[in-house]
């Protein structure tokens, strides 16, 4: 079985139910980091308010970090998981 292979979601309901929850924490993600971006470009409009846009660019920067680390946290769990059902299959004499 290997990592990222988009098959493996819909193998079981613990699939699914393990991406659909990945794919929401991925798009709420996605949307923090851009929405940091946005206020954070339009705050460096205004020299008053450059250090604070900075911290927000830094947040999002943060968030588009937390991208790839979701996205790899998810497919572990679901090769985990395809090897818990794998091995279950050869401890009850199947397969």
């Amino acid at each position: 079985m290997k990592l990222f292979h988009r098959d493996r979601r819909n193998d079981s309901a613990a699939h699914r139910r393990i991406y659909a929850r990945f794919e929401i924490a991925y798009t709420m993600v996605d949307f923090l980091a851009a929405l940091m971006f946005i206020i954070g470009s339009v705050m460096f409009f205004s020299d008053a308010w450059v250090t604070t846009g900075t911290w927000l660019f830094l947040i999002g920067s943060f968030f588009f970090a937390a991208k790839p680390t979701l996205r790899l946290w998810r497919e572990v769990k679901l090769y985990r998981l395809g090897d818990m059902e794998d091995l279950a299959r050869r401890a009850g004499g199947e397969g």
